[in-house]
């Protein structure tokens, strides 16, 4: 390792919390570690390595910080303490905090949950540097679950979803019945496309190491030129781990095509579910970008929300299976962000009827005619969510009612969420389903096109929708929830 850039070397240890255990004493070490102090020379070889990322903590110790350096600023004032887990103590950041009047000492003894985030400013020409020594605790938002792993071994006739999950943060802004969810400095496409992942696993209990392929798709990542999803796969070590060669054996790929970036994968990730005795995640996630509402382009800023999905694809405990699918695609300019552009661009008018609507309609109508189906033979409609009215228009003219629409409506809750859009509103569903209940959905990204797609609920769904606490509906109704002015927005959307 000590061949390896800094930044890579902190990135390994850090992202994941991994830890160093002597089998002869049981002695453990944060860190990677050859030896162990106790037991010396015999030691060597003999260490075991794990990691901490899915476990819960205490913070022991907590202090304010109100006047850091120059990296750190931003975050000002923010808490740092000493978090113990089980024979180890680490120095850690608590994140999520916005009130600066809260007395470090009434944090002491709580217990406290990892959380995957940027470290501190940086240049825009720098990595992005990451780590999971931030904190937030767990009796609040974001509820500490343990991960369980299973050995998968019921086949099903058709592959289909075995796992999923949806992630926004606690931020909100509120501007008559519309909720928004926004970021926290330190949160970006990169941060919440993990905490999506690993929600994931947690509720399907598929070992990481069975998944050998990730798809993340977004419009929003940090990076012009480098891949969200091979921070994703090194984080959840998905794929088989190679320790000496700090790899993991998966593919991982970044997709873009608007907010249909990750559905478009759906099918991919299915029709290698048919091949290979193995799964695929698929992520869609977004820190969903505008221009500011005072600026041109600036009407996308009333709508655009923050968050993340990911699905586990699978031939085996599957509980949607995949009935068929259906796409279609245009050169429909209806929104484009130039290269070098910050914030980017919409046809106004011209993105409803030649460009929303046509899409969805086409898709969907094609793939009810090829299964066969009416509108009646559908128990819930998942469309795309730019904003409340398209949802709602589309459901009606395809013949819809709202019944069927309204459990996947969540653009008022969490905003536009771009490359998450119609998947939260999939999860919304998942979360509700009971078997042998058909999905119908239809995915749009600019540009334009769309993905349609039937699932049919099975068995296990009743047994998945036990697993995760941190449901769809608990982020839009939680009493820990934070509500920001405008300009506190728009200070969160910029990050770090």
């Amino acid at each position: 390792m000590s061949s390896e850039p800094i930044e890579r070397r902190i990135s390994y240890i850090g992202d994941r919390l991994r830890i160093s255990q002597c089998s002869l004493c049981g002695k453990e070490y944060f860190g990677v570690r050859n030896f162990c102090s106790s037991c010396g020379r015999r030691s060597i070889g003999k260490m075991q390595t794990g990691d901490l990322f899915f476990e819960e903590g205490t913070l022991e110790e907590c202090l304010r910080i109100d006047e850091p350096t120059n990296k750190f600023r931003k975050l000002a004032p923010y808490y740092y303490g000493i978090i113990s887990f089980r024979n180890i103590r680490i120095p850690g950041r608590l994140t999520d905090i916005l009130d600066s009047n809260v007395d470090p000492n009434e944090l002491e003894g709580r217990k406290v949950v990892p959380r995957f985030r940027e470290r501190y400013e940086v240049g825009k020409r720098d990595i992005i540097p990451t780590f999971s020594l931030a904190f937030t605790f767990s009796d609040e938002y974001y509820p500490y679950q343990r991960f369980e792993k299973i050995c998968p071994s019921k086949y099903s006739e058709r592959p289909g979803i075995v796992g999923f999950a949806a992630y926004t943060s606690r931020f909100r802004i509120r501007e008559g019945n519309v909720e928004r969810s926004v970021p926290f400095l330190d949160e970006n496409s990169i941060t919440a496309a993990v905490e999506a992942g690993k929600l994931a696993l947690i509720q399907s209990r598929i070992p990481n190491e069975l998944i050998t392929k990730v798809y993340v798709g977004s419009e929003s990542n940090p990076y012009a030129v480098k891949p969200i999803a091979s921070k994703v796969a090194q984080v959840l070590a998905l794929g088989e781990e190679d320790k000496d060669s700090l790899t993991q054996g998966v593919d991982a790929i970044d997709t873009e095509f608007a907010c249909k970036a990750a559905t478009s994968m759906f099918k991919d990730a299915i029709a290698l579910s048919k091949f290979e005795d193995s799964f695929t995640m698929v992520i869609g996630t977004d820190n969903s970008q505008a221009a500011p509402r005072y600026e041109k382009g600036g009407e996308l800023d009333f709508f655009v929300g923050f968050g993340a999905t990911a699905f586990i694809f699978g031939n085996k405990e599957v509980a949607a299976e995949i009935e068929d699918w259906y796409s279609v695609t245009s050169d429909t300019p209806d929104f484009w962000r130039r290269d070098g552009e910050k914030y980017p661009m919409h046809g106004g008018r011209f993105t409803g009827e030649p460009a929303y609507f046509k899409h969805i309609k086409k898709a969907a109508s094609k793939l009810m005619e090829k299964l066969n189906l009416r509108p009646q033979d559908v128990n819930y409609f998942v469309p795309h969510q730019p904003n409340l009215p398209f949802p709602m228009k589309v459901a009606k003219e395809l013949g819809f009612k709202e019944e069927q629409l309204l459990p996947a409506l969540q653009v008022g809750k969490f905003g536009n969420t771009y490359s998450s859009s119609s998947p939260l509103g999939l999860v919304a569903v998942l979360e509700k389903a009971r078997p042998n209940e058909r999905i119908l959905l239809v995915s749009y990204g600019s540009g334009a096109g769309s993905d349609a797609y039937s699932f049919m609920t099975t068995q296990k769904i009743e047994e998945l929708k036990g697993r995760n606490q941190f449901t769809v509906e608990l982020q839009a109704t939680s009493p820990f929830k934070q509500f920001v002015d405008y300009p506190t927005y728009r200070k969160l959307k910029e990050g770090l």
